[in-house]
């Protein structure tokens, strides 16, 4: 029924918030700051971007400069799965330059689509092949593909190891810590020929035992019943995964939005008084940011409920029990792979220490492969992406998968 209510209501707002955008290109002609007309565009800009959407936004990578040399970047799907793709971002190799390593970008599967690191995969881009899980919503996978569980998600992961090839790195974003981890450690343990040279884990909850934040402890404040019971829903007409079971995007938004609302507030108040004094400049990176943030992707329940439950309240993987397909998960059986974790100093949705725990989960990974990184000033999104992350995060992180190469 929620889901069905939520259509319904998207339903019957898509043309007024349509009409709104076309009305707000229309009097934009007005070129006077200040003026009604141009209050009145304002404010009808303003409206129609108070909207989520459900598709992949564009990556928007189309070059990248290297050696002084602005190379092209084409998009190519290596692999395609019902759940995800695993896209490449292709570029000319020179041939002056020595193979730049493969790097696997793990997007998390929470609610928003993988593009949500695309500062991310640009960054890493200059010095590296980059490749990355382009995950797909939900709403949009047929029933008679299956479920798609946390050992899915593991099993998907470990699959995209295999298809980028021997000596892949691969960096983890947050909530897929915890999945990149037991994948290496599964592969370890198999002697696998494809297990990574590298693995880094950014601001992810590889044991939320550690100093609980909001989101730690509103996962364990209910049992795992109460978030099947309220938070899932089934795929209403006429999605192409009508009738499956899923975590809806716009309630994860809703959750997200909700802990910073006063900040929301004044970004779309920033954004209408822009526009009305025609500061362009300022409006356009408020623009850019919200139809990232506004486009939301729906969970498979089977993953969200697995996830709240042996991530975030039993931390499974932090106490030994972690189980795949019936097996063990065991860190231990990492040898060979280099392991960095990165953690914010002001991160409020995964606190110090939780990633940083990864290492004591692998004892057999001799010292002088582990490295730990705390990045000063930078809350949770600030690892991944802004200034800190490429002036110094990034340069620590490509140290590590580079002295990886073997």
């Amino acid at each position: 029924m929620l889901y069905q209510a939520y259509q319904t209501q998207s339903d019957l707002m898509s043309p007024m918030r349509l009409l709104a955008l076309s009305g707000a290109s229309a009097f934009w002609m007005d070129n006077t700051e200040g003026t009604l007309l141009r209050k009145m565009s304002a404010s009808l800009e303003v409206f129609s971007r108070m909207r989520l959407t459900h598709s992949r936004p564009p990556y928007g990578i189309t070059h990248v400069t290297f050696d002084g040399q602005d190379l092209p970047v084409q998009e190519h799907v290596v692999q395609s799965l019902p759940f995800g793709d695993l896209l490449h971002f292709r570029k000319p190799s020179l041939a002056s330059q020595p193979k730049q390593p493969a790097v696997l970008l793990v997007a998390p599967l929470s609610g928003h689509f993988a593009t949500l690191l695309r500062e991310t995969a640009r960054t890493l881009l200059q010095d590296h092949e980059v490749y990355i899980t382009d995950w797909k919503n939900a709403r949009d996978v047929s029933l008679r593909h299956g479920g798609f569980s946390l050992d899915d998600y593991i099993a998907h992961l470990m699959q995209n190891i295999e298809s980028v090839g021997p000596l892949c790195h691969v960096v983890a974003v947050c909530q897929p810590c915890v999945a990149a981890l037991a994948a290496t450690a599964l592969m370890a343990e198999d002697d696998h020929p494809a297990q990574p040279a590298s693995l880094t884990l950014m601001a992810g909850p590889v044991d939320c035992r550690v100093s609980p934040t909001a989101v730690n402890t509103l996962a364990t404040s209910k049992p795992i019943e109460w978030f099947e019971r309220k938070l899932i829903s089934h795929v209403p007409l006429p999605h192409k995964g009508y009738m499956r079971r899923v975590y809806p995007g716009f309630v994860q938004l809703g959750a997200f939005m909700s802990m910073n609302l006063e900040r929301h507030q004044h970004a779309f108040k920033d954004l209408y008084r822009y526009l009305v004094d025609g500061e362009l400049d300022k409006a356009n990176p408020i623009r850019v940011f919200y139809e990232e943030y506004m486009a939301v992707n729906d969970l498979p329940a089977e993953f969200y409920l697995e996830t709240v439950e042996k991530v975030f309240q039993t931390c499974d993987l932090a106490r030994g029990v972690l189980q795949f397909r019936g097996r063990t998960v065991n860190p231990a059986a990492i040898r060979r792979t280099a392991l960095m974790t990165v953690e914010g100093e002001r991160d409020d949705i995964c606190a110090i220490g939780q990633t940083v725990a990864a290492h004591d989960l692998c004892p057999s990974i001799r010292p002088y492969l582990k490295t730990h990184h705390v990045q000063t000033g930078v809350g949770h999104y600030g690892v991944f992406s802004g200034r800190k992350w490429n002036q110094q995060i990034y340069p620590r992180v490509r140290e590590h998968i580079h002295a990886s190469m073997g």
